[in-house]
């Protein structure tokens, strides 16, 4: 099997029960910090607004602060910015994240290798 096709890592962290941060809520928020809106966001993901908004909303109240500061609107429109906690945030999920890649690697590959070595069955 090639490296590429190992199989991967996916973190949630459960900051409480109903309060989780994982790789959607992380990725949102790197859209909005490159594009600078929640819209923008959202479309490069795939998103609605409304979804976009409601995981800014719930990452904001999970966390007991803002992650994702709006910006009211003026003659360009409104936009939205990563606060100085929503950039440590995804800064410190990042770093969790390839922690525990790192540590999970050995045991992906011994995993990958014996599902490869395994006979398939056909499909009848």
């Amino acid at each position: 099997m090639r490296k590429s096709s190992l199989p991967s890592l996916s973190l949630r962290i459960d900051l409480a029960p109903e309060r989780r941060i994982g790789p959607g809520k992380i990725a949102l928020l790197e859209q909005i910090d490159a594009c600078g809106s929640i819209a923008a966001a959202g479309r490069a993901l795939d998103m609605s607004y409304k979804r976009a908004w409601d995981l800014v909303d719930e990452t904001n109240r999970i966390c007991g602060q803002a992650a994702v500061e709006r910006q009211t609107g003026g003659k360009n429109g409104g936009g939205a910015m990563l606060t100085p906690f929503g950039r440590s945030l995804v800064s410190r999920y990042r770093a969790i994240e390839k922690a525990a890649a790192r540590a999970a690697q050995r045991q992906l590959a011994a995993l990958s290798a014996e599902i490869a070595s395994r006979p398939r069955k056909s499909k009848a």
